[in-house]
């Protein structure tokens, strides 16, 4: 649909990269935002747009639960529950759902997310239509490559069996999502990534080595059980019940520590506002003296916590301890424990709370913390930022990345049916995967230990520059890591300001927004997931409205100096 009133070659030219979450909340923060029309231009590679990597069919399996609540999902053009509460029986029961157990805090498969998301992306379409935007969306067609000029940004555009063509734009969000390989098998039995989920089902039921506990880990243990069995629920709790023929699938998680993650527990939506750590806190220390800036942050985090929860705190001798102490402390109990026995008690308490609506209060605490400490990560120097990413973020990570219940109670079915093994490798370890067998190897001191499939799931990693997609961009100098002397630091990412624009002088202001996940996540390292994607759409959608505004004056005054006659330049 094109807008009446000013002629199409006025509209700004917007482009959006990618068609998940990130594109379809920043997309609704710009609609709700724009005070013009413009023209809007989606490109998407795979063959509909609006649902995501993370909630697509084929990449993910049905079996495979989404770690956010439906409380917790920000709404768009509806409430996930009220959507849900609005699908036909057939359909909900098609995606995976009980139409009888919806609820705000019940936990939905992937899938049905990706349903939720496709259907509010299409609403948004339509309302962006009704206020005069022009929308084009281009499936199958994949960005090869960005080029920045004064007067805007060329896409070089590859459709799936057509001819490439390139495309100018004035404004560009790049929003191509986590980077995975397309083929996971990069070798006989050996996997980068969990996904698709599809190429796991195609693993025989040996032994299998999955190197991550988290979220990702748990993600392919469950695709390969459903591939080599079912779980049941017999009336007394989850079980596991392999298939005829599968005695030697067995699988072994592992990690650093080896330990699961905790089970989601029960806590206040919206959060509860912090008292002594809070944003303004942390920004004042962020102006003030460079020195100690870590230390006096996890100052504020310790009075927050010891007020949040005294107990708690003398318990654990919270303000004897240093940052370091304090990871420690935080994990030194269930590193002690058999990693299942803790689950199975975690589970239990978590259940419990969850019932009765009791929230613990120092796991609240840390969890409302994180996002303020994340303030901090531009500012540290080397040496804190290598001490804040080895014992601040995994206290935060492990806090915040807990997982369904259900998920837990997959994970305790398998090891009940003697289908699951966790193990703590430690820091001194080697996977060798160049075997001609296939598969990989894992050596752990003196013990050697075979995996007829290996699969690599410890979700997705920073990247630097030099896996940037788009060359040009790379060529021009407009994207680049932090300089720094020291080749660590390029875990921060790119250079990007708060608005999420390369920090460039070769670049016209406004002109690109890069919110592709891989390349940000040093810079904002608790990035990964739905609630980040509505943030980030927050502020570069009130970005993008404002820069629009700015682009439709210039060109409405540009064409006011034209003789509308003779297509003729008036001299001034």
């Amino acid at each position: 649909m094109k807008p009446t009133g000013a002629p199409p070659a006025l509209l700004p030219e917007v482009a959006f990269v990618g068609a998940g979450p990130t594109t379809i909340y920043t997309l609704h923060a710009l609609i709700e935002a724009a005070a013009r029309p413009f023209a809007l231009t989606i490109f998407e590679a795979q063959p509909s747009a609006g649902r995501g990597t993370p909630y697509r069919p084929g990449w993910n399996d049905p079996a495979m639960l989404s770690n956010i609540a439906s409380i917790e999902i920000p709404p768009l053009e509806d409430r996930l529950v009220d959507w849900l509460q609005a699908q036909p029986r057939e359909r909900l029961a098609a995606i995976g759902i009980d139409p009888d157990d919806i609820g705000e805090r019940v936990f939905y498969p992937r899938l049905a997310l990706g349903e939720f998301f496709h259907d509010q992306f299409q609403a948004m379409i339509a309302r962006a239509e009704r206020q005069g935007i022009s929308v084009t969306i281009r499936t199958r067609c994949t960005v090869r490559d960005a080029v920045s000029a004064a007067d805007g940004m060329t896409l070089t555009v590859q459709p799936r069996g057509a001819p490439i063509f390139t495309q100018r734009f004035d404004h560009v969000v790049l929003a191509t999502g986590h980077q995975w390989p397309a083929e996971p098998e990069v070798r006989p039995g050996y996997f980068l990534s969990p996904w698709p989920a599809s190429a796991l089902a195609a693993i025989p039921p040996a032994s299998i080595g999955i190197r991550g506990t988290s979220l990702s880990a748990i993600d392919a243990a469950v695709a390969l059980a459903v591939a080599h069995g079912a779980f049941e629920d017999g009336g007394d709790g989850l079980r596991y019940v392999p298939a005829p023929g599968t005695d030697d699938f067995r699988m072994t998680m592992m990690s650093r520590k080896g330990l699961l993650p905790e089970a989601d527990f029960y806590h206040p939506v919206p959060y509860a506002p912090l008292a002594i750590c809070t944003e303004p806190a942390i920004e004042a220390l962020i102006t003030g003296p460079d020195e100690d800036l870590l230390d006096r942050a996890f100052a504020l985090f310790k009075r927050e916590l010891a007020m949040a929860d005294p107990a708690y705190a003398a318990s654990i001798g919270l303000d004897t301890l240093t940052l370091e102490d304090f990871c420690d402390r935080y994990f030194a109990e269930r590193i002690e424990a058999d990693p299942f026995a803790w689950a199975r008690a975690n589970l239990a308490e978590a259940q419990r709370n969850q019932a009765a609506a009791v929230t613990v209060p120092w796991r609240y605490a840390i969890l409302r913390m994180h996002e303020v400490m994340a303030l901090l990560i531009p500012h540290l120097e080397q040496g804190d930022f290598q001490r804040f990413s080895r014992y601040f973020k995994p206290v935060f990570v492990d806090d915040y990345a807990t997982v369904p219940h259900e998920s837990i109670e997959r994970m305790l079915a398998l090891h009940d049916a003697g289908k699951l093994d966790i193990l703590a490798v430690g820091d001194d370890y080697k996977v060798d995967s160049h075997r001609a067998e296939g598969g990989a190897v894992l050596h752990l001191g003196q013990e050697r230990i075979a995996f007829a499939s290996f699969i690599e799931a410890t979700g997705q990693r920073p990247l630097s520059a030099k896996d940037f997609p788009f060359p040009s961009l790379l060529e021009q100098g407009i994207v680049r890591d932090e300089a720094s002397p020291d080749p660590v630091k390029a875990s921060r990412g790119i250079v990007i300001d708060d608005q999420y624009h390369p920090i460039s002088a070769a670049i016209p202001t406004d002109q690109l927004f890069c919110l592709s996940l891989p390349f940000i996540l040093g810079r904002h390292p608790f990035i990964q997931g739905i609630t980040s994607s509505h943030e980030m759409g927050l502020v570069v959608g009130a970005e993008l409205a404002a820069a629009i505004d700015r682009t439709a004056g210039a060109g409405q005054t540009a064409a006011n100096d034209v003789d509308l006659d003779d297509g003729t330049a008036i001299a001034s």
